[in-house]
């Protein structure tokens, strides 16, 4: 006799975005509850166990797998969930895979594609509903690579739901994806945008380097010959 919680992961299973525990069992959760106005939680997983999927998702800080990188109200789920079921499933089209689809409860996404859907959702969380469509178009003209990158440096910083909301890197993909004027660039040309090229540049170079203070630093250490007066007669 099927248990509960085995019935539930097959049903997960069967409508799954791309993710297949027995390749690999890291993986996202999109939870949608059946309330039309309660939000979708988003939680990013390690393991995985059948029997267990909804004890699985965590809100602590001390929790590293399970853990919800995201809570979207409805209204702003509502707005990009069609067009991400749309990418995810050209991507799994592309690969030979069976189509996924939102259905109320768990949804399952493989942790590449997890990590895509997750950036638009932390980019559209706190911005104005005006701006979801321009957020829309910049993710879609980033590539695969660059959607991991990015999710990779905020969770790092700001990926939890609660604590990491509206600030550092969290609030930067805001930034970059909403209020940025969507340009053209030739098709399969990666770009991450400028504002994290300048991001990782400081980052990666000392405080008070002699890049960023060439006058100060450099001109004490300069002796420059100082001109002769002309003689007076």
């Amino acid at each position: 006799m099927t248990s509960q919680g085995g019935s539930q992961a097959h049903d997960l299973l069967g409508s799954a975005f791309g993710f297949d525990p027995d390749g690999s069992a890291a993986h996202f959760l999109v939870h949608i509850p059946a309330g039309a106005t309660v939000p979708v939680d988003i939680s990013e997983h390690l393991t995985w166990d059948p029997e267990r999927v909804a004890d699985s998702v965590h809100l602590g800080l001390e929790h590293q797998d399970g853990q919800v990188r995201c809570r979207l109200s409805r209204a702003k789920w509502n707005e990009i969930a069609e067009v991400l079921r749309a990418e995810l499933n050209a991507r799994l089209k592309k690969e030979g895979r069976r189509a996924g689809k939102w259905r109320a409860g768990y949804n399952a996404i493989s942790r590449p594609l997890g990590k895509e859907l997750t950036l638009l959702a932390w980019a559209v969380e706190d911005a104005d509903p005006a701006l979801i469509p321009t957020a829309i178009a910049n993710w879609q003209g980033l590539q695969p690579e660059e959607r991991w990158w990015l999710y990779t440096m905020t969770a790092a910083a700001t990926g939890h739901c609660q604590a990491g909301r509206g600030r550092g890197w969290r609030k930067a993909v805001r930034f970059a994806l909403t209020e940025n004027p969507v340009t053209s660039r030739p098709t399969g040309e990666p770009v991450v945008p400028e504002f994290f090229r300048l991001v990782v540049q400081a980052a990666e170079r000392p405080p008070y380097s002699v890049a960023e203070h060439p006058v100060r630093e450099q001109s004490p250490k300069i002796k420059r010959p100082r001109r002769r007066q002309a003689s007076q007669k």
